[in-house]
Formats: structure tokens, C-alpha cells, sequence
């Protein structure tokens, strides 16, 4: 399995041959700047909430690749509306079986809305079950007990995981959260975007360390095999 790291909270898993694009937030975000989406394939996109700074690419990357959208009601209906047929709505508790493996929707404590104002529905996070490893990716979320329930559902090879605080669970919380979903190895998003997130990764990483677990964060544009 390969990631592909774009910044803040967008990245690309590369999973039974699909490649898998997460809260396509690239063309707005300073720091990747680097990174043209036109050279972004994908054959799914999976938006976590309605928020700008994970879904201001997502009308654009869509309808160049096709890619099937999957993500809340809400943000499926606004999507039609902006042309994206090809889209399949999910919620919180439910699961689907795709042709690279199978996701659960789970909850994540957040807000949402959508870039013009409207109503967003409930943020969510995923949970991957795949024949090349099974992986969660929290979305924007506070810390929340239900993240216990997870190793009840699968046993996880890594976690994807905000540790930038402010608006999401900080470093320490994150930590407890890989105790929560019972896996050693992490990867950090939504840090370092903004002024308001900014943290100091050495110290970050080092803390993890600390507690017997690994911390990877990758360059923006950097590909790690896991």
C-alpha cells in the first residue's frame, strides 16, 4: 500500500490498484503550491466534511478524472448540484463493499458546512478493510470514546490521525487515540496549514515515540509504502 501526501489533510492511498484520494485540499493551500492537481489521478475521492480546506478541490479533480465521490448525504446531494453525478452518499454506521475492499463510516466530533454556506451534515470518519491492509482515517475529530468500538470492527494496520490542535485533537489526544484503535503506527494531518495549527514536529514525533508508538509525516508531494 503507498501514500501520497498532499498537505494538511489531503493525501492518495494507492490500494488493490485503485488510487484513493482523500479531502482534496491542494490548489488553495500555500504549502502545496508545488503540487499541480492535474496530475492527480484518481479513481475515488472520499470527502470526511463539508469544509472548505477538505473539499475545495474536489468539483475540479472529479470531473476530470471521473473519480467516484464517497461521502455524507449532504455534501453527495450539493455535489449533483454541481454537476458530479458520479457519486455514492454514505452515513455514520453504515458500510459498503467497493472493488478495493470495504469501508465503514464512523463518527467524528466536528462541525461542517459547505463553501457556500450551506448545510454540510455530519462529519465521519472511515474505516478501510482491504486486502492489502486495513487503515482509519479519522477526519477533523476530537478525541471521542467511541473510537474504543474500532478495534471491536477490525484490527489496524495504521491510523491516520489531525494532531494540530485548535480545531482537532492535538498531539496528546492523538495519542490516546492510537490507544483507543489499538495501533502502533500514525500518521499526522491537519498541522502546520495555518497559523492556528502550526506545532513543532520534532517534539510531536518524539512523543509518540515516548509512548511506544511511531509518528510519520511525510513531505508534502512525499510517497511512503506501508
Amino acid at each position: 500500500m503507498k501514500y501520497t501526501y498532499f498537505g494538511h489533510a489531503s493525501f492518495l492511498v494507492e490500494v488493490q490498484k485503485k488510487k484513493i484520494l482523500f479531502d482534496p485540499f491542494i490548489s488553495y493551500n500555500e504549502l502545496a503550491k508545488h503540487i499541480d492537481i492535474n496530475n492527480i489521478a484518481a479513481d475515488y475521492i472520499f470527502v470526511s466534511h463539508g469544509h472548505v480546506d477538505h473539499i475545495a478541490d474536489c468539483v475540479a479533480i472529479a470531473k476530470r478524472t471521473g473519480a467516484k465521490v464517497v461521502t455524507n448525504w449532504e455534501i453527495h446531494d450539493w455535489l449533483q448540484k454541481q454537476g458530479i453525478e458520479n457519486t455514492h452518499p454514505m452515513n455514520i454506521g453504515g458500510k459498503w463493499t467497493f472493488d478495493f475492499g470495504t469501508v465503514k463510516c464512523v463518527i467524528a466530533q466536528h462541525s461542517s458546512s459547505l463553501p457556500d454556506g450551506s448545510y454540510g451534515g455530519n462529519p465521519m470518519g472511515f474505516i478501510f478493510t482491504t486486502a492489502n491492509g486495513n487503515f482509519y482515517y479519522s477526519g477533523d475529530t476530537s478525541l471521542t470514546l467511541d473510537m474504543q468500538l474500532i478495534p471491536t470492527w477490525v484490527d489496524l494496520d495504521f491510523a491516520i490521525l489531525p494532531i494540530g490542535s485548535n480545531f482537532t485533537m492535538d498531539v496528546d489526544d492523538a495519542i490516546n487515540a492510537s490507544v483507543f484503535v489499538q495501533t502502533n503506527k500514525i500518521i499526522g494531518v491537519h498541522y502546520n496549514t495555518f497559523g492556528f495549527i502550526k506545532i513543532d514536529t520534532e517534539d510531536a514525533i518524539n512523543r509518540f515515540n515516548n509512548a511506544g508508538k511511531t509518528l510519520l509525516l511525510p513531505a508534502i508531494g512525499e510517497t511512503i509504502s506501508l
